[in-house]
């Protein structure tokens, strides 16, 4: 079975650094992108096992593009999970109206975060 991929769609290239460290030692590759609109594009042309999405970026915002994502057939088996500072009361009720599947406060729990992300990539083989 071929390694997991998982897209990471983030402006802020030391947190895309982080997760990829974490990901690598896991063995699941990842995919990037620096804006929302690579990233649709990316996810449309990978078809990636998972979709990480920061919310709060320039130009489209994680729950807009999570909203285009939803609207193509092809995706839907996909997990998207929120990855994000955003931790107001109502944030995370906010990710998962837009169509998330999933939220992951930051800054990420090192121990946790990985077990949280083989969860979502086996929720989404299963879909």
């Amino acid at each position: 079975m071929p390694a997991p991929r998982v897209l990471y769609i983030e402006d802020r290239i030391d947190n895309r650094n982080l997760v990829k460290r974490v990901l690598m030692a896991e063995d699941i590759e990842m995919l990037e992108a620096s804006n929302a609109v690579d990233g649709i594009k990316i996810a449309l042309a990978e078809l990636p096992d998972l979709i990480l999405m920061d919310i709060s970026m320039p130009g489209m915002d994680g729950l807009t593009a999570t909203g285009i994502l939803r609207r193509y057939p092809e995706l839907n088996h996909i997990p998207i999970v929120a990855l994000t500072a955003n931790v107001m009361k109502g944030d995370r009720e906010k990710s998962l109206d837009a169509g998330c599947d999933g939220y992951i406060p930051k800054p990420i729990d090192i121990d946790r975060f990985s077990v949280d992300i083989k969860n979502y990539i086996q929720q989404g083989r299963r879909r």
